[in-house]
This record gives C-alpha cells, structure tokens and sequence, in this order.
C-alpha cells in the first residue's frame, strides 16, 4: 500500500499518480521513498510492460517540500539528494518504458523527475523550471545533469540561472518534451503511445533504452560496439524469429519475451 501516490495496471500499462494535490503533489521524503518501491514494483512485476506517471490535480510535481529542505543540515542535504538521485536513476535506466505525463506544475524536483523519464508527454497547462536558485540552492535530483543532455548547454543554463518558468510550447520547442496535447487528451495520449511501445518485442525495447543509455556518453565506437551486440543477441530469441516470421506472414507478431 502507498500512502503518498497511487498505483493501478491495467492490460500491462502502470500507472503511478503522484497524490498530494493538496500540496501540489511536492516531493517529501516519503513520496521518494514510494516512488522508489513504484519503480522497484514497475520493473519486477511480470504483468506490466511499461509505466505513466503523472501528478493528481493542478501540478505534476510542483517541486521539493520546502518545510523539509528549510530545516536540514549539510549531511542531511547530501543525503536527500544521493537518495534522490539513485531513485530517479532507476526510472531512466528501467528496461521498460516510462512515460511521464506532465499535467501541471513541474518545477524543482518535478521537472527533475520528468527529465528521468524516458518521454515527456505534456498537457498544454503545464509549466516547467529549475527555480532553485531562487532559494539559494542548486537543484539535486539531477537538473544540473538532465537539463543540458535534454536541450543543450545555452538553454539549460538560461534556465537554471534565472530560475524562470517555461509553457508547454517552449519546452516542446526546445526538447524538453516529446508532445503538447490538450488537458482531457494526456492520459489517453500517454497510454496511446505506451501501447504502440508494448506492441514491440520487449527485449528490443529494454536493449534499445540500454544502448541509448550507454552509449550515450561513451564514444561513438564504443556505442556502436554495444549496439552490434544488441543486434547480435536479439537475433538469437525467440521474439526476434516471431517478429520476421510475422512480416513475412503479413500479421501482427506475438511476442513472448524470449
């Protein structure tokens, strides 16, 4: 049982609602600590194939619980974000898909934990930002990390030193999100687009994010090497023989996960 968030599967789809609308679902300690048995839960269960995780009510996450951060110390504070940093790692290096689907407010730790997803889908009220220094802080969930990767240096920066918010249609604009859709569209987008993800062969997928992963800041050789043994295992499973077979046959493959 979760106390801080939600969690529900249906037909192999995880959906994690952040549930704190009364504070703008903000990340205290306890809400990482059950977004890390959601993700624990996410990537051991057999059942599901993918997660979205999204905020209740008007934020999706509207930053990091200030009553907490306000009192601790320096030991404390590297703790807090050592913890946070390795429970948001495991959402970007899950071998299943995670869509995050960004309702509202995703600020501080809320973009940071949108950054950790592998797409962002985003409803046109939303508004992302890393206003930490506005508090005299830096981010510590992984901003100063993610942000550049996601939209480059210039543009990180931009953002990170004045702290200022951004709209939907500028964070699409400049990479931060993958897709602005209307607000009663963003569920059934998010769901849409994990669907055609789980049609595919589930090893395929956790290699692709694997090799992406990887490589990512490896030389390209180094990358490319990962990507040929990829190739080079998928083409000894059982999903790899079904999927040829299938377009060859002119129907929809039935992939097992072998």
């Amino acid at each position: 049982m979760f106390e801080t968030l939600t969690l529900s599967v249906t037909e192999r789809v995880a959906t994690i609602t952040i549930n704190r609308p009364d504070k703008l679902n903000a990340l205290n300690a306890a809400t990482i600590a059950e977004l890390d048995r959601a993700i624990e839960e996410v990537r051991t269960r057999d059942d599901v194939g993918g997660a979205i995780l999204t905020g209740a009510g008007r934020a999706f996450v509207a930053g990091a619980d200030i009553s907490e951060l306000s009192s601790q110390s320096p030991l404390q504070a590297k703790a807090r974000s050592a913890y946070g940093q390795r429970v948001f790692d495991k959402y970007e290096s899950s071998s299943k898909p995670v869509i995050a689907a960004v309702n509202g407010f995703a600020l501080g730790g809320g973009c940071e934990l949108a950054m950790a997803c592998h797409i962002r889908i985003a409803s046109d009220l939303a508004k992302f930002g890393q206003p930490e220094v506005k508090l005299g802080i830096t981010p510590g969930y992984g901003g100063t990390q993610r942000l550049p990767r996601l939209v480059g240096r210039g543009r990180a920066l931009q953002l990170l030193l004045t702290g200022e918010l951004i709209d939907a249609q500028e964070a699409l604009r400049i990479g931060l999100v993958n897709r602005v859709v209307a607000p009663a569209d963003l569920l059934s987008s998010a769901n849409d687009m994990m669907r055609q993800m789980l049609a595919n062969a589930p090893l395929a997928l956790a290699l692709c994010i694997e090799a992406v992963d990887r490589g990512y800041n490896a030389p390209q050789h180094d990358g490319l090497n990962l990507e040929a043994n990829h190739f080079a295992i998928l083409s000894g499973t059982m999903d790899m023989a079904e999927g040829m077979t299938a377009f060859l046959e002119k129907r929809a493959p039935r992939f097992i996960g072998r």
